[in-house]
C-alpha cells in the first residue's frame, strides 16, 4: 500500500460504509485497493424475485457498490456514465461476493470489470462499467457539509 493509499482508503472505506442503500440490501465493502474492491452480501428471503431466485437488481446492487468503491480508491471522485450486468446463474442462497477490479484509467475515465460469484466460487453475474473521474478529490467532497 503506498503513502497516498493509506491516507485515502479510509475515507472511501467510510464514504462508502455510509451507503444507506448497500446497508439497506445487507451488503459489507470487504476491502478496497486502489484499482480493486469486495464486497460481500449474504442471501437473505428479502432478496429473493417471485420466482424465489435472487432477484437481479439485488446481485446488481452487489456488483455496483464493489464498481463504486474500486473506482473511487484512488482519491477522485468518480461517478458513473454507462453500466451493464450479465446475469450468468441463478441462485437461491448462501453469499455472493462482487470483486471489483481496474481494466483501465486515464485522467477523466476508468473502466472496471466486476465478477459476482457464490460462496462455492461459481461465477454468477459479470458487469462492466464506466466512470467519470470529475475534479474533485473525494477527501475534499467528504468533509464539506451536508
Amino acid at each position: 500500500m503506498n503513502a497516498m493509499h493509506a491516507d485515502v482508503e479510509p475515507i472511501v472505506r467510510q464514504f462508502f460504509e455510509d451507503d444507506n442503500f448497500a446497508r439497506h440490501c445487507g451488503i459489507e465493502l470487504v476491502s478496497v485497493e486502489p484499482g480493486r474492491a469486495v464486497a460481500r452480501m449474504a442471501i437473505k428471503p428479502e432478496h429473493f424475485n417471485g420466482y424465489k431466485i435472487v432477484q437481479g437488481g439485488a446481485i446488481f446492487t452487489l456488483a455496483d457498490l464493489a464498481f463504486a468503491a474500486a473506482s473511487n480508491s484512488h482519491g477522485t471522485v468518480a461517478v458513473a456514465i454507462n453500466v451493464s450486468i450479465t446475469f450468468i446463474k441463478a441462485t437461491k442462497g448462501g453469499v455472493l461476493q462482487a470483486e471489483a477490479r481496474e481494466v483501465a484509467r486515464n485522467p477523466k475515465l476508468g473502466t472496471y470489470v466486476v465478477e459476482v460469484r457464490d460462496e462455492h466460487g461459481d461465477l454468477v453475474a459479470q458487469f462492466q462499467g464506466l466512470v467519470y473521474r470529475k475534479s474533485e478529490q473525494i477527501a475534499d467532497w467528504y468533509h464539506q457539509p451536508r
